[in-house]
């Protein structure tokens, strides 16, 4: 097996000047560095991952807590976060929290003592064991989809944050349900306590107000962020003694469990009720009638949560930042809009 002495007697060079190349630890002229990485190419060495975390303090890994399993949205962005990793030469540690608090600090724990760069988290709904942990041990972090409050203990690690936005998208689907004439909007909205559910009641409530319509809370049910709860919530929303004419469901398992319910009623979408949802995903299009969304950069996410982490290792004094990214919306006919009036498929949303 070639050794880095190989490399370097092949390369016309030193043994430190290979290890400048592979490490990235000082600048290297470009003829030199593209001897070095034809040699390594030529003798096919491999560098011994392990010898070298021992001498340089990191791992090149990342660890990964998402609910990527049960969510398919979580999916895509481990596909952003995966991407990306790769792209900067560093390999993923993936653990499923299942949006359990308890079981979240214990899976964040074992990817730290797997002596992971940095962590890269989709937070749930009671973050505060999490957020104590990764401050206590100074772990690089960085948040995505969810974002939470700072630490109360000012001398700890800032924590970078990565979501989309929620709350305007959210307005934007109401404005356009009232604007076809629903007076009656409901809500299915998502688990209590996550920023996602707080951002699009508000944005909900924006809407309304913004349409003149009152805020009714009947019209307003949880549905956990699952599909089983959106059905439960969107049962209860038809069973008012006036029910909505139109809904919008918070995330796209909910938006499958609302259809369920409606399905069991044999009520049609949008002869029965119109609706627009949160969360665009692979087949929303292939549903009868399309469904009218808000598509989240979930890709993009992830690809920049990586970007954040690799910056607070760079730079691990530098302020906190939370970067918001903007969503399209997706205009197609569960709404109530005659298939020959969508014109704008798609828009990016401010």
């Amino acid at each position: 097996m070639p050794t880095m002495a190989d490399v370097a007697r092949s390369a016309g060079v030193s043994v430190a000047t290979v290890s400048h190349v592979l490490n990235d630890t000082r600048p290297v002229l470009p003829r030199t560095r593209r001897a070095v990485l034809d040699a390594v190419e030529e003798l096919g060495y491999t560098p011994n991952t392990l010898a070298r975390s021992l001498v340089t303090s990191r791992t090149r890994s990342i660890g990964l807590a998402v609910s990527a399993i049960s969510n398919p949205y979580f999916t895509e962005i481990l596909q952003g976060v995966e991407a990306s990793a790769l792209e900067h030469g560093y390999g993923l540690l993936i653990a499923d929290p299942h949006d359990d608090p308890a079981h979240e600090r214990k899976v964040v724990q074992l990817l730290h003592e797997r002596r992971v760069d940095g962590m890269i988290v989709a937070p749930s709904a009671e973050p505060r064991d999490l957020v104590g942990y990764l401050a206590r041990h100074r772990v690089p972090a960085v948040f995505l989809d969810r974002v939470v409050g700072a630490p109360q203990d000012t001398d700890a690690l800032p924590f970078d944050q990565v979501c989309a936005e929620s709350a305007g998208p959210t307005a934007l689907l109401v404005g356009h349900l009232a604007g076809l004439g629903h007076r009656r909007i409901g809500l299915v909205a998502g688990r209590p306590g996550l920023s996602t559910t707080s951002e699009r009641i508000t944005g909900y409530r924006h809407g309304l107000a913004a349409a003149g319509l009152p805020f009714d809370e009947r019209l307003l049910v949880h549905g956990d962020s699952e599909a089983a709860g959106g059905e439960r919530a969107a049962a209860e929303l038809l069973s008012l003694a006036v029910p909505p004419t139109a809904l919008v469901t918070a995330n796209n398992a909910m938006t499958i469990g609302a259809l369920r319910a409606l399905r069991t009623r044999d009520l049609s979408v949008p002869g029965d009720l119109a609706l627009c949802c949160f969360d665009d995903f692979a087949w929303a299009d292939l549903f009868a009638p399309r469904l009218t969304a808000v598509a989240q950069p979930s890709r993009d996410i992830g690809a920049q949560a990586v970007q954040l982490l690799l910056e607070r290792l760079a730079a691990p004094d530098r302020p906190a930042r939370t970067v918001r990214l903007p969503c399209t919306y997706v205009h197609r006919t569960s709404c109530g809009c005659p298939e020959q009036t969508v014109k704008a498929h798609e828009r990016t949303l401010p």
